[in-house]
């Protein structure tokens, strides 16, 4: 298993360490035109703080990776950007890339997801790997089971005993895809792959203007929903309050069903109820495709027929 030991800050450390619940984080790359390949779904990442600290301080698992607008990102992670507001995060991707302060700014950056991420306190910190340069500006990749990387790795294990995700060091938590879209996931991390998984385009309109749409769970979380790839569809968010109020549903044969209340109830509806029986724009990977039980369940139960 690789590893990758990327560099921080230390006010990024203590703001997230201080939270209480840490289900996902996005340790986000203040420029949004490189793609993140450094290790595999699964694999860990390793937090480094600055010099003069040097010094390894947690590490949580690599989930996906998206180039998101940062209003975006902020809306779908808001504290676990590690900021205490979207202003104080801008500010500082503005910083990192040396761009005058513009608050109407919308800068594209890269979101390196992780999920069951853990910090340790300062007497606990781990020695920095030996043969690092002080050059390194974002990171290095290290095989976590010989030399500089296993010496980190066991060190963090041993410094960071009841956390589940380091029970079984040579067996990745996840393998790719497939298998992520099997896991729970986080609120934030959900929104972000169904925005990707559906080419961020609206599953029945194509339209392409994210601030318009939402990442909607067919079975809400109130009624037993999780966050599951295959729960959600990406729709333009006036189809979204229609579908959670029920003037709209999916068939698990993948067909739009458009509700004759909405003429009844509002003696309008003409422009919706023209998508009636078209097919739904899928995701590309059919294990990204929605779970045509959860289809089933809102067509049956929140569906006004």
């Amino acid at each position: 298993m690789r590893g990758f030991v990327a560099v921080t800050d230390r006010s990024w450390y203590e703001f997230l360490r201080s939270l209480e619940v840490l289900d996902e984080v996005n340790f986000w790359q203040p420029s949004g035109n490189t793609e993140f390949a450094a290790v595999d779904i699964g694999e860990p990442i390793i937090f480094k703080l600055h010099y003069p600290e040097n010094q390894i301080v947690g590490a949580g698992f690599f989930t996906w990776f998206s180039i998101l607008p940062s209003r975006m990102a902020w809306d779908a992670f808001q504290l676990k950007n590690g900021a205490p507001t979207y202003d104080e995060m801008r500010t500082r991707v503005e910083r990192y890339r040396r761009a005058a302060s513009d608050p109407r700014a919308e800068y594209q950056i890269g979101c390196v997801l992780l999920r069951d991420v853990f910090f340790l306190p300062r007497d606990l910190w781990v020695r920095a790997p030996d043969d690092w340069q002080p050059n390194i500006v974002r990171g290095k990749t290290y095989d976590l089971s010989t030399g500089e990387g296993a010496r980190v790795w066991n060190d963090l294990m041993v410094r960071a005993p009841g956390q589940p995700q380091l029970s079984d060091v040579d067996v990745p938590p996840m393998f790719g895809p497939e298998v992520l879209a099997r896991r729970r996931l986080g609120q934030g991390t959900f929104r972000t792959l169904v925005v990707d998984a559906y080419d961020r385009r609206c599953a029945i309109t194509a339209e392409k203007t994210l601030p318009v749409l939402d990442a909607a769970h067919i079975r809400p979380v109130a009624s037993g929903g999780i966050h599951r790839i295959g729960n959600g569809l990406l729709l333009r968010s006036d189809l979204h309050t229609l579908f959670d109020q029920g003037y709209l549903t999916v068939s698990p044969d993948f067909r739009v069903r458009v509700s004759q209340r909405l003429r009844t109830d509002f003696d309008n509806g003409e422009h919706y109820r023209a998508f009636d029986g078209t097919e739904l724009r899928l995701p590309n990977r059919p294990e990204f495709r929605p779970d045509p039980h959860q289809l089933e369940w809102h067509g049956d139960t929140v569906f006004k027929s």
